[in-house]
């Protein structure tokens, strides 16, 4: 297996969520969405959010993990199979892979636009 010199991250929406995305010109973390209440259905389990909320990052005191935007760095997540077996009692959304939307990018550049936007330690959502 290679290693690509221009790595990617990836991340999963519904469909029915792209038009508040591209509305608000943001990918937004967990909290914010919590706070927030933006249109759509939400793929990930329940629980994992909930901890998310609660772990804190020790690279940056006072972050917890769902103040971040999550992200892949492969494009077949174990959540996206999970989703396509439409059966784990946790999942709110149980229509299968079908209206899951990849969002992909560069990390490079990704990481460029942060640092020029003075973005990423504090910021809850990720936009470009």
């Amino acid at each position: 297996m290679s290693i690509s010199s221009t790595p990617r991250i990836y991340h999963i929406v519904h469909g029915d969520r792209l038009a508040s995305i591209i509305a608000d010109g943001v990918l937004w973390c967990d909290a914010e969405m919590q706070r927030n209440l933006r249109p759509g259905t939400s793929i990930g389990m329940s629980t994992i959010k909930e901890r998310r909320l609660r772990k804190r990052l020790n690279s940056c005191p006072g972050l917890r993990v769902g103040d971040c935007v999550p992200f892949y760095f492969c494009p077949r997540s174990v959540m996206l199979y999970v989703i396509y077996k439409k059966n784990h009692q946790e999942l709110p959304c149980r229509g299968g892979q079908e209206p899951i939307v990849h969002l992909e990018a560069e990390v490079q550049e990704v990481v460029d636009w942060a640092e020029r936007n003075e973005q990423g330690r504090e910021a809850g959502g990720v936009s470009g």
